[in-house]
């Protein structure tokens, strides 16, 4: 009888620990698995917290500009809620979705979450023509493609401001920051209207002497 009830207690303590394993391993893959899913494609954007520092770079090239702001790549937010309290109208792309509803709390609790907006969703199916500001955080491999995208999308006398890498073709109306990896960047985009082809194509880039809105 005691042998039987051993048993029973046993296969008890085995099935309960099998389903506390087996859902701590559930819980890790949903957890994990956003953030390591991006790695594996050919071009990806690690996830690296932007400083209070880097925040307030991207903010000085912002002055003087409104309208509408889009974050390539937004991580947990902190551009896109910064940009919102300056006023404007900031939205980020992010792919991984623990990221985004995180950036979402973020910006209710800060309160602008009317002006910060998120969205999970891979870069290359996002259109940039409604934007006329762009931040990005990029890596030398997504630059050339990037450029060639944002040259078709965006509207004339648009704002990119590259943190870290260039573009590899345009000319940086301003930069700031000499330290590899820690520059920043940004261009205006110059149109031209292009009568054979029926479109806006980007004209040549031209460098500053000094910084003006």
């Amino acid at each position: 009888m005691n042998f039987d009830n051993d048993n029973s207690r046993k296969k008890k303590w085995g099935l309960l620990v099998t389903g506390v394993v087996g859902g701590t391993l559930v819980a890790l893959y949903a957890v994990v698995t956003p953030f390591i899913t991006p790695a594996l494609r050919k071009i990806c954007l690690p996830f690296v917290p932007a400083t209070s520092t880097q925040i307030e770079n991207v903010l000085k090239m912002l002055q003087c500009r409104n309208g509408s702001l889009v974050d390539i790549g937004s991580g947990d937010g902190r551009i896109v809620i910064a940009a919102a309290k300056e006023g404007f109208r900031a939205v980020g792309y992010e792919l991984n979705p623990w990221l985004v509803w995180y950036s979402r709390y973020c910006a209710w609790r800060e309160g602008v979450h009317h002006d910060a907006k998120f969205y999970i969703s891979d870069l290359w199916k996002v259109r940039f023509s409604q934007y006329t500001n762009v931040v990005i955080f990029g890596v030398p491999q997504l630059m050339p493609q990037l450029e060639k995208k944002l040259e078709d999308e965006l509207e004339h006398d648009a704002r990119v401001i590259a943190c870290r890498f260039p573009f590899p073709h345009w000319m940086p109306d301003y930069t700031t920051g000499e330290i590899p990896n820690r520059s920043y960047h940004f261009f205006v985009l110059k149109m031209l209207v292009d009568t054979e082809k029926g479109r806006l194509t980007v004209w040549p880039f031209h460098k500053h002497k000094s910084r003006d809105c």
